[in-house]
């Protein structure tokens, strides 16, 4: 896209999804999507702070000192987490009732620090509102999806209406295991289709990250990292092997 702004909104929300690419914020992720109407709220709450915080420390970057960034950047988290949950539990009690603790643990929800410290303080204040609005829906549009499906599943119901009869309810899906399930199953879908994920990156993107330097060479694959690890470590016991034939040889 020739448009910065659009791309970082496009790749928030498709090439860099947090839930689904980054595999970001899984506390909320599994915890909160027991409905639509509750992913899709706590996706919002999470979006809005994003936004507001990205803008807050980039406009902010150059004064708060680089030994504190860490501390000031939570202050304004939290500040702006105080304000979401006061918001909420104004306009909408029931929700706020039943998000209950993870709407202030939004403070260290790792897609919001992470945002902040890998591209807010280091981009204009508008780039990095862009890059919270495709974080953002990026985030909620993964919680809708897990909790309409697990929602349908587990309790026959769309958005609160019974759309399948009672006795052929499956439980256990609007509970913890269910929650890892209909994850494991979106990214299994994910990966067969070749769609971009934290364990699926495309050759370009890989080259991408490695001249950003965001990962450090590191391409996503955990499994490609621990064999690159025995490569080295072998390597280094050859050429310690070698050096002590040499110095046998020298004496």
């Amino acid at each position: 896209m020739k448009n910065k702004y659009l791309e970082r909104i496009f790749n928030g929300i498709i090439k860099e999804n947090p839930t689904f690419v980054i595999m970001l914020g899984m506390c909320p992720t599994l915890a909160t999507t027991t409905s639509a109407t509750n992913g899709f709220g706590m996706g919002v709450a999470t979006t809005a702070v994003l936004i507001f915080s990205n803008l807050v420390i980039s406009a902010l970057r150059n004064v708060i000192p680089d030994k504190v960034r860490i501390p000031g950047y939570i202050v304004v988290i939290a500040t702006l987490v105080t304000i979401v949950e006061l918001v909420m539990q104004a306009y909408v009690p029931a929700l706020y009732q039943t998000l209950g603790i993870y709407i202030p643990l939004i403070v260290v929800n790792c897609i919001i620090l992470g945002r902040a410290e890998a591209y807010a303080a280091k981009h204009t204040p508008l780039l990095s509102a862009c890059d919270g609005i495709g974080m953002g829906i990026g985030f909620t549009c993964a919680l809708t999806i897990i909790g309409f499906c697990r929602e349908l599943i587990g309790a026959g119901t769309v958005l609160g209406h019974m759309v399948i009869p009672e006795d052929f309810h499956i439980g256990i899906f609007v509970m913890a295991p269910g929650a890892f399930f209909v994850l494991a199953v979106l990214t299994a879908l994910q990966n067969k289709f070749k769609a971009p994920s934290a364990t699926n990156l495309s050759k370009e993107e890989k080259r991408k990250r490695k001249a950003e330097g965001k990962a450090a060479g590191c391409d996503g694959n955990c499994q490609s990292c621990m064999l690159h690890a025995e490569e080295i470590c072998d390597s280094l016991s050859e050429n310690k092997k070698a050096a002590a034939n040499n110095k046998e040889v020298a004496r």
